[in-house]
This record gives C-alpha cells, structure tokens and sequence, in this order.
C-alpha cells in the first residue's frame, strides 16, 4: 500500500471546541452511564459477549430489569445485537465507550480507595 493509501490510526485526540451536536451526543452517553445498572452491564459486556441470563446472574438483577436496561443501552446505540441459537448474545458498541467506562470506574476505585489521582 503507497502512503497516501494507508489508513490513519484511530485518534484519542480531538482538538476541536465540541459543537452543540457533539456535546448533546456525549449528553447521552453520560446520561445512558449515569444509572448504576447499566453501568455494570456496560462494565460486564466490555469483558465479554453475554446473553441476558448471564447478564441477570452476574448482576444480581431480576430479568425484567436487565431486560429493560438493556432495551435503553440498544436504543441508544451502546450496545449491539446478535443471534445466537434462540438466544441474543449483547456486545458493548465500541472501543470508545469501553475505554469511557473502564476509566470511569477506574475513576470511582481512586475516589472509593483513597488512591491519589494520576494523568
């Protein structure tokens, strides 16, 4: 492949001031984020794919609950689908969000423990 045909690596680095479009839409992620169900549905789903008998087992939560949460996290594009057998197996959407979450609750562990705060 010439250099002018390569493909550039994925950016953390957005210098721009976010406009209203890109501030709403981070609205609603932090939004989707803020209920403590979803977030470890979130959480569990960037471990690995999981259908929502596991999802209700390692949650601790009754199936409507997750069933529901889960209802909200695809609507809003968090979460993706797919067959597997009779059962819908959930992913997490993407590298971004995974990285949100985990860094969030990487977040919560130095505020819970005392840990002091890093870059």
């Amino acid at each position: 492949m010439e250099p002018a045909q390569r493909i550039p690596a994925a950016s953390l680095h957005h210098p721009d001031v976010p406009d209203a479009r890109r501030l709403d839409a981070a609205t609603a992620t932090f939004r989707m984020l803020s209920d403590p169900t979803r977030l470890q549905i979130l959480w569990l789903l960037a471990q690995k794919p999981s259908d929502v008998g596991s999802l209700v087992e390692r949650t601790g939560a009754s199936r409507t609950s997750v069933s529901q949460h889960l209802a909200k996290l695809r609507f809003s594009g968090l979460v993706t689908t797919r067959k597997n057998s009779r059962h819908v197996v959930y992913s997490i959407s993407d590298g971004h969000l995974t990285r949100l979450v985990m860094e969030g609750l990487n977040h919560a562990d130095h505020k819970v423990t005392g840990e002091p705060v890093h870059d």
